[in-house]
């Protein structure tokens, strides 16, 4: 595990940098965002990406399951959350869903798609929460790349380096995290990526299947956020390569998306 992971602090920073320099100019080059856009954050952990549309004067909505970082993220935002122009929320998104709470111009879902079950059902329900003409923006690794697994968050400092290792057939990669004396709380968890994991090709079917039409795609070869995590450079994905099927999954350490309703 890296030392941001710990540092909440620096680590709300780097989402905050990335929003500015990276997903608000992404999401930019289809259209300008008005500061009467209504965006939500899903899995907004300490709301580092939101902080960078409040700048803007956009009214947010932040949900988050993990109640520690959302009071974090209530600490980093206490001006905006007391002149009520950010709404942080400790809920499953799926729960809200069925309440439809509100719709929103712009839904991000940064890191996170990978993490959830059955993701076609889920961007399905989406649906409701979005404005007709509302945009989703995505970032996701796909799942093939050389550390789709997140792997990186394991405890053993030369097992969280290795890469496609999560690639193992289920029973010998839960024998290889045994072998590195990693918790079984921790094993869950990186097992449960397995599951989850998502890959360009996959995510690009479920979008055409029920009826999404992408505006905009980007494949990194260096994930932005690199730049702020271990000072590498932000490599693009040439389109050409992007656009290959299956290889793309391997040499693309990131994905940025931009659907919208057909």
């Amino acid at each position: 595990m890296f030392a941001f992971h710990k540092d909440k602090s620096r680590y709300f920073n780097i989402q905050y940098q990335i929003s500015k320099r990276f997903i608000i100019p992404f999401i930019s080059l289809h259209r300008e965002i008005n500061p009467k856009d209504k965006v939500l954050e899903i899995g907004c952990a300490e709301a580092g990406v939101l902080k960078a549309f409040l700048e803007m004067g956009n009214p947010c909505v932040g949900i988050e399951l993990q109640p520690a970082r959302l009071a974090l993220a209530k600490k980093f935002l206490a001006d905006y959350c007391h002149n009520g122009q950010v709404e942080l929320i400790d809920s499953k998104i799926e729960d809200l869903m069925i309440n439809e709470i509100d719709s929103f111009d712009i839904v991000i879902l940064k890191d996170v798609i990978e993490h959830i079950h059955d993701q076609e059902k889920f961007l399905s329900n989406l649906k409701k929460m979005l404005k007709p003409d509302g945009l989703v923006f995505f970032a996701f690794p796909p799942w093939q790349m050389p550390f789709g697994g997140h792997q990186q968050v394991l405890n053993h400092k030369i097992g969280s380096k290795i890469p496609w290792t999560h690639l193992l057939p289920n029973r010998l990669y839960r024998i290889f995290l045994n072998s590195l004396g990693e918790s079984e709380k921790k094993i869950e968890n990186v097992m449960e990526i397995k599951e989850t994991g998502l890959s360009i090709d996959r995510f690009e079917r479920i979008c055409k299947k029920i009826n999404y039409e992408i505006v905009l795609k980007q494949g990194f070869i260096s994930n932005p956020i690199y730049k702020y995590k271990f000072g590498w450079p932000t490599i693009k994905q040439s389109s050409i390569i992007f656009s290959l099927p299956i290889l793309r999954n391997f040499i693309s350490s990131c994905a940025y998306y931009l659907i919208k309703l057909k």
